[in-house]
């Protein structure tokens, strides 16, 4: 497929195309067609193979930890059962060491599912390029994009979700009055340096959600680049450098999982400091 119909500028355009459902200018919905169509629908829009696939391996993960729990033994552990209990131990262990001891009932069980859940969407950045995209082609669907994580309207959502959360533990632990006093007197506990403490905050508190969504974004955008790059080389050379570069890529996709959920931790034990700076 790499080289039979499309030049290399179509072929990489292609598998950077979401297959999206949107308002078009005229007012008739419908999916569109290519880059010019997104555009055109704007805001009106969404990426149907993003949906798909995160909607689906959400599924994925809550059906195994299903499985899991009613097959759950005291004896012998099976192989699945000893995933999901390495999963939450080592889970609990990272909560326990940041997080504390603070009374909370989500924190655990919102760090378990950001780890897994961007872990099983990255992880289908393994899939062979052509292979899902192929297949939907001779299904009559002309895009179809597989990685959830290479959409930036998944990791910024996702990364935005954690920012509401933060947002609403700063008003339920330390209360309206003194989160809004902390935005005006740190880092300069001075009255002449109250604006300038306002707009630092302000800005800090914007970068961490863009950073935390944008970093996820970037790495396994600039994963799928290369598979790309690589399935547009000569099949013997392909077989060359896919395995190694799949290899490494399994590091990149299991660290920036953690990441995201460690900052999630992070972010959130912020929130529930209700010390001073």
């Amino acid at each position: 497929m790499a080289g039979d119909t499309l030049t290399s500028e179509e072929y990489i355009q292609h598998h950077l195309t979401n297959l999206t459902y949107g308002r078009f200018e005229d007012g008739h919905w419908g999916f569109a067609h290519g880059s010019e169509d997104i555009a055109e629908m704007g805001v009106w829009a969404i990426n149907v193979d993003t949906m798909f696939w995160s909607l689906t391996l959400g599924f994925v993960f809550i059906l195994v930890f299903f499985m899991a729990a009613r097959k759950v033994t005291t004896g012998v552990p099976g192989t699945l059962q000893n995933f999901c209990e390495i999963s939450v131990e080592f889970v609990e262990n990272n909560v326990t060491q940041v997080f504390g001891n603070r009374p909370n009932p989500i924190i655990g069980p919102l760090s378990l599912t950001i780890l897994i859940w961007v872990f099983l969407m990255n992880l289908m950045d393994l899939v062979p390029v052509d292979f899902i995209p192929y297949a939907a082609q001779l299904a009559g669907v002309p895009y179809f994009k597989v990685v959830p994580t290479t959409d930036p309207n998944v990791t910024l959502g996702m990364s935005f979700g954690v920012f509401v959360l933060v947002i609403y533990y700063n008003f339920k632990i330390k209360g309206p009055i003194k989160f809004g006093a902390g935005l005006f007197t740190h880092p300069i506990p001075h009255w002449s340096m109250y604006w300038v403490n306002l707009i630092l905050e302000l800005v800090d508190m914007i970068a961490k959600p863009l950073s935390q969504g944008l970093r996820l974004f970037g790495n396994l955008y600039a994963g799928e680049m290369i598979f790309i790059l690589i399935a547009l080389l000569p099949f013997y050379v392909q077989w060359a450098l896919s395995l190694p570069w799949a290899i490494f890529h399994i590091l990149i996709i299991c660290l920036q999982a953690f990441v995201f959920m460690i900052l999630t931790i992070v972010y959130l034990t912020q929130a529930h400091d209700t010390g001073e700076h």
